[in-house]
C-alpha cells in the first residue's frame, strides 16, 4: 500500500463512527437508511453461489442507477448467460435497482457497497468474485479499485465527469487521485472537456459516448399516463422544476408571481421530498 493510500485508509477508519452517526441522522427522515447496516461496514454474510458470471455495476444513487439502465438492457441482451451485482449507497438507489432487477426477473443481486475499508472491500469482491466492475459517473474509492485490481477485476469508469471544481479539489490528493485514476483499464467520459480533466488526473484510456441518460427510453405507459394528465389541466401551461434540493422550492415559490395562470410542479432529487402546488 501506499503512502498516499495508507494515509487515506487512516483517516477513512477514524470517519467509521461519524458515518454511523450520518447514517442515523439521515434516517430522521427516511428511514431505509436504518437498514443493511452490516453491508456498509463489511460484516455482511453473502451468499452468492457463483453459479453465473457476474457483470457489476456501482450506481451510487437514483440518477446514476437511471444513467445505468440502458447500459444494463444492452448488456443483458448481449450476455444472456450473465448476472449483473448492482450496488447502491442510497436507499433511493437501490430502490430504482430493484425495479431494474423487477424487469430481468432472476438475473440482479442487489447490495450496498461496503465504505472504502481494505477488510470490507476485500469480502464483498471474494463472495462475488465478479468478472469486471463498472463504476457510473464519479465513483472512484481508492481501496476498492486497488483491491479490485489486484484481484484480476478489470475496472471501468462510464458515463464519467469531472467538473472543473471537482479537478481542482482533486490536486490537493494528486497523488491518491493519480493512482486511482491510473487503475480503471477504460473511462468513458460525458464530454471533451470531462475526458481531459480525467486524463488529467491520470486516467489512461478515456474515451467520450456522451451521457447514458439521453439513452434512457421513457415507459410507454408512464408517456401515456402523463399526456392524458396533461389533456385534463386544458389549455394553461404546466411548469416543472425538476431536480430540486432542499430550500430551493421556498425560493422558487418566492420568485412566481403571485397570480399565476400556470400549475406548478415541483420534483425534488430525493422523491420522499415530493411535493406539489398549485397557484390560481
Amino acid at each position: 500500500m501506499t503512502a498516499a493510500r495508507a494515509a487515506y485508509t487512516a483517516v477513512a477508519f477514524f470517519a467509521m463512527p461519524f458515518a454511523a452517526l450520518y447514517l442515523l441522522w439521515r434516517s430522521r427522515r427516511q428511514p431505509e437508511y436504518r437498514l443493511h447496516w452490516s453491508e456498509r461496514f463489511g460484516f455482511a454474510r453473502y451468499t452468492h453461489s457463483g453459479e453465473f458470471p457476474l457483470i457489476w455495476i456501482h450506481a451510487v444513487s437514483l440518477g446514476e442507477t437511471r444513467a445505468a439502465e440502458p447500459l444494463i438492457d444492452a448488456l443483458a441482451a448481449r450476455f444472456p448467460h450473465y448476472r449483473f451485482l448492482l450496488t447502491h449507497m442510497t436507499p433511493t438507489g437501490r430502490a430504482a435497482g430493484a425495479d431494474i432487477a423487477a424487469r430481468l426477473p432472476g438475473r440482479v443481486l442487489q447490495t450496498y457497497l461496503p465504505y472504502d475499508l481494505p477488510y470490507a472491500v476485500r469480502r464483498f469482491l471474494r463472495a462475488f468474485r465478479p468478472v469486471v466492475g463498472i463504476s457510473v459517473e464519479t465513483e472512484a474509492w481508492p481501496n476498492l479499485v486497488a483491491t479490485a485490481t489486484e484481484q484480476g477485476v478489470a475496472m471501468a469508469l462510464v458515463n464519467a465527469r469531472l467538473s472543473e471544481r471537482s479537478y481542482r479539489l482533486s490536486r490537493r490528493y494528486a497523488a491518491l487521485m493519480r493512482e486511482t485514476a491510473a487503475r480503471f483499464s477504460l473511462a468513458l467520459a460525458q464530454t471533451d472537456a470531462d475526458a481531459a480533466r480525467i486524463r488529467q488526473v491520470g486516467a489512461r484510456d478515456v474515451g467520450v459516448t456522451g451521457n447514458l441518460k439521453f439513452d434512457f427510453t421513457p415507459d410507454e405507459a408512464q408517456v401515456a399516463r402523463g399526456t392524458a394528465w396533461r389533456l385534463t389541466r386544458g389549455e394553461p401551461p404546466v411548469w416543472v422544476f425538476a431536480s430540486t434540493r432542499e430550500g430551493e422550492e421556498s425560493m422558487i415559490l418566492d420568485a412566481l408571481p403571485k397570480r399565476l395562470a400556470a400549475m406548478v410542479v415541483i420534483v425534488p432529487r430525493h422523491p420522499q421530498r415530493a411535493l406539489t402546488k398549485s397557484l390560481p
